[in-house]
């Protein structure tokens, strides 16, 4: 088989989540979606599924594939629902769901549902991507209360900007969350990953740690001790020298410098490697640290291996995980991490680990 895996480590996983739950102090969704950032929704969930307190996912398949496969805690549609047909599948597994505009008030009080629904409502505090205007909130609210269709109403807002410490958005939105919310009852939600990590002022009754989960600090140039849980690995399949002058790969992007001695690897952007990453994003061949050289292929890419003469055919190469921070993958690419593990699609998936 062609030697390109993505390696997941749920132990990895699981300490991540148990670091977002204590430094949170409260409950925590485990954010599986997009197929749990790239790593697998159902292997994460499974490996979660004795200590999460509930998972978030973004709309209804992903949360009937989590009930599919056994899991039974609180699963949350962060989208809510785009149908009116949709409520009764909510209803009937016993999902809870985001309400964040007008349209979705209306389908919940028109549509005839079996049990009460769990909804959380939410309020656009500064993002402006979704959400209810903390102006208009109150009168939203109180329709969706009126309707008999919610059982048990929480609030919640999303960042814009909690990945950049220094910035005070952040505390402007909880400012604008806390006014808009005061004096109603039900639980509330504010902190993602980079609050967790940066912003204790936003804890309250329930987190939702997503990317830091998978070991990609979304403040990379702050240590909070996570572990990658994706290794993206691969090996040097053929080897070759190029003379000074010679150009490598399409678009000649790297000319030889030096005499230089090529590995060639089983993995392109068709696997989810970056195209755009560019000559000396790093990677590691075997324990040692080289470089990307020539432009990345669908299916191949080249890397340095002159100043590592004991490698050859079949060196193992860490494209990123505990050698390679996806990060600087992610800033070499002209990118962020969360986009680079979503795209991993075509290399095998091995999983170890978790319970």
């Amino acid at each position: 088989m062609r030697p390109a895996y993505a390696k997941i480590d749920l132990d990895a996983l699981l300490y991540n989540y148990r670091l977002a739950r204590l430094r949170h102090g409260k409950c925590c969704f485990a954010v599986v979606k997009s197929n749990a950032y790239g790593h697998g929704a159902v292997a994460c969930a499974r490996a979660l599924a004795e200590e999460a307190d509930g998972f978030a996912v973004a709309f209804l398949e992903e949360a009937i594939t989590l009930r599919e496969a056994g899991i039974k805690k609180p699963i949350l549609l962060l989208e809510g629902v785009f149908e009116p047909e949709e409520l009764i599948e909510v209803s009937r597994l016993k999902l809870w769901m985001v309400v964040h505009h007008q349209a979705q008030v209306d389908m919940v009080v028109r549509t005839a549902i079996s049990a009460p629904l769990h909804v959380w409502f939410k309020i656009n505090s500064g993002m402006s991507r979704a959400g209810f205007s903390p102006f208009g909130a109150h009168r939203a609210w109180q329709r969706l209360m009126a309707s008999g269709r919610v059982g048990e109403c929480g609030f919640m807002s999303h960042f814009a900007c909690a990945d950049e410490p220094d910035s005070d958005t952040t505390a402007r939105q909880i400012e604008v969350f806390d006014k808009a919310t005061h004096g109603l009852p039900g639980a509330r939600s504010l902190a993602n990953s980079a609050a967790i990590l940066a912003w204790p002022d936003s804890y309250r009754d329930w987190g939702r740690p997503g990317i830091m989960l998978y070991g990609a600090d979304p403040m990379p140039e702050e240590n909070h001790s996570l572990r990658p849980v994706m290794t993206l690995e691969s090996q040097v399949v053929a080897v070759r020298e190029l003379a000074v002058g010679d150009a490598l790969g399409y678009g000649a992007t790297f000319i030889a410098k030096r005499p230089t001695r090529v590995g060639l690897v089983a993995m392109g952007y068709a696997d989810g490697y970056p195209r755009s990453a560019t000559n000396g994003t790093p990677v590691a061949v075997g324990t040692k640290l080289t470089s990307l050289i020539g432009r990345v292929s669908m299916d191949m890419l080249t890397v340095d291996l002159t100043d590592l003469p004991d490698t050859d055919i079949g060196s193992t190469v860490e494209l990123w995980g505990k050698r390679v921070s996806i990060n600087h993958v992610a800033k070499a690419a002209g990118t962020i991490s969360y986009e680079l593990l979503c795209n991993v699609k075509r290399a095998s998936f091995v999983w170890s680990g978790g319970k």
